[in-house]
C-alpha cells in the first residue's frame, strides 16, 4: 500500500462490504464443452463466468452477422426501402432468395438476416448502409475497434470464408459484440423473433421465415441467437438465455454438439450464480476524507453474478486522487478515482467513482422572491 502514497492518490478503506467480480476470475467450473474455443458471459457486468480458449482467433461464419445487424439498426434507415441489386441476389451460400430489383424494407432484411441467414440479404443490407460492400466492411472493423473487439478482422458482411485466414474473431470478442447488441431494444426483438412474415413485391404471397435457433424452440429460457456454419469454420452459435435475473451469453466455435453445450452452460449457470445487487447508481456513502465526504458519486449501477462462497470474505477499497493542501482544487479529475473488490488476495473489480461539487445557493433579490411568489399562486391542471 506504502507505493499508492508516492503518487498524488490516497487510499481509503471503505466501511462497508461490496461484492463484485472479475472477468478473468473464474470459478471452478464443473462443467465442459465440445467446442474448440467457448464462453459464457454475464451480459450485464461482462464477467466470464466459464472460458475454454476465449482469445483464440478463429472463423466465425454466419455470427458474423450480428454486427451486421446492430450496423444496419443504428444506421437509422431500417423504415427505409432498398431496392435488391445484381451483386446481392448473386450471392453464394444460405438466402432468402431475393429477386434482382425487388424492392423490401431494411428491416425485414435484417430479419431474414438473423433467422434465415441470408447471404444475400448481407449484401444487400452492406451496399444500403455502408454505400458498398467495402465501405460496409470498414463500419465493421471501425465499430469492432470501438468496442474493444482486438482480436477481430471482418472483411464481409456474412461470414463466407474467404481464400485466407481474413475474416476471423474471438469467443470472447464476439461476446463483448453480443453484449454491446443486447443493450438494443430492436436487436433484442429480433434476435428472439422464432417466425417473421413479410409482404413479397410484386406478389400475392408473403414470405415466411423460421428462425434457424433451435434453442429458441427447446430451450425454456432462450432470448435469442444466432446460428453459422461453413465447411472450413464448422458449426459456430451465439445464445442468450435469462433467468431469475441473470442474463447470459454463450459463443462456441468449432463444436460439433453446440445445442446442448449451450443448455448445459446455461443450467450450470443458473444453479451457480444469483445476481447480486451491489452498488446503486448516486452518492457513496461513509467517505472518511473530509474533501471527498458527500461529494462522492457512482454513475451508474453495480449488479454482479456472484456465487454463495464469493459473498464471504470481501474486502473493499477505494484509490482516489489526493486533494491539494492548502488550496482549492478547481477541477478535480474525472473520475476522480475507484472503488475495488478484493477477495483471496485477487482484485475481483472496480468501479469510477466521480466527484460532484454541490451548487451553492443562489442569492435571491426581492424580484425573484415575487416572481416565485406570484407562480406559486397559480394553479396549473397537468391533465390539460
Amino acid at each position: 500500500m506504502k507505493r499508492f502514497w508516492k503518487k498524488p492518490l490516497i487510499m481509503i478503506l471503505v466501511l462497508f462490504l461490496l461484492y463484485s467480480a472479475l472477468p478473468i476470475n473464474l470459478v471452478s467450473a464443473k462443467v465442459s464443452v465440445s467446442a474448440e474455443s467457448a464462453i459464457l458471459m454475464d451480459q450485464t457486468s461482462g464477467r466470464i463466468l466459464f472460458g475454454k480458449d476465449i482469445h483464440k482467433k478463429m472463423r466465425i461464419a454466419s455470427i458474423t452477422k450480428v454486427m451486421t445487424a446492430i450496423l444496419a439498426i443504428e444506421s437509422g434507415k431500417m423504415n427505409e426501402t432498398v431496392k435488391i441489386s445484381p451483386n446481392a441476389v448473386g450471392t453464394e451460400g444460405s438466402s432468402i432468395y431475393l429477386e434482382k430489383g425487388e424492392k423490401i424494407k431494411l428491416r425485414d432484411l435484417v430479419y431474414g438476416l438473423m433467422l434465415r441467414s441470408g447471404n444475400d440479404a448481407a449484401v444487400a443490407i452492406a451496399e444500403k448502409v455502408g454505400g458498398s460492400v467495402d465501405g460496409f466492411v470498414y463500419l465493421m472493423n471501425k465499430k469492432a475497434h470501438e468496442l474493444g473487439m482486438l482480436d477481430t478482422k471482418f472483411s464481409n458482411p456474412h461470414g463466407l470464408d474467404g481464400n485466407n485466414f481474413t475474416h476471423y474473431s474471438t469467443a470472447y470478442d464476439m461476446a463483448i459484440l453480443t453484449k454491446y447488441a443486447m443493450k438494443n431494444k430492436e436487436f433484442r426483438k429480433i434476435f428472439k423473433t422464432k417466425i417473421h412474415r413479410v409482404p413479397q413485391d410484386g406478389k400475392d404471397w408473403a414470405r415466411s421465415w423460421k428462425n434457424k435457433n433451435k434453442l429458441l424452440f427447446r430451450y425454456d429460457f432462450s432470448t435469442g441467437g444466432k446460428t453459422g456454419f461453413t465447411k472450413l469454420a464448422r458449426r459456430t452459435l451465439i445464445s442468450t438465455a435469462s433467468k431469475d435475473g441473470l442474463d447470459l451469453i454463450v459463443v462456441t466455435l468449432n463444436d460439433g454438439d453446440d445445442w446442448q453445450d449451450h443448455m448445459n452452460l446455461f443450467n450450470w449457470a443458473f444453479k451457480t450464480y444469483h445476481m447480486t445487487n451491489i452498488v446503486e447508481k448516486g452518492k457513496i456513502s461513509n467517505i472518511k476524507s473530509k474533501f471527498y465526504r458527500n461529494h462522492l458519486y457512482a454513475h451508474r449501477d453495480l449488479s454482479l453474478p456472484l456465487t454463495t462462497k464469493e459473498k464471504q470474505g470481501l474486502t473493499t477499497e477505494l484509490l482516489l486522487y489526493r486533494p491539494p493542501k492548502n488550496k482549492e482544487w478547481h477541477h478535480p479529475p474525472s473520475p476522480a478515482g475507484k472503488l475495488y473488490v478484493h477477495a483471496d488476495n485477487k482484485q475481483l473489480a472496480e468501479l469510477p467513482l466521480f466527484y460532484h461539487q454541490s451548487p451553492k445557493k443562489e442569492k435571491k433579490g426581492f424580484w425573484s422572491y415575487f416572481k416565485q411568489l406570484f407562480l406559486t399562486s397559480l394553479r396549473v391542471d397537468s391533465n390539460d
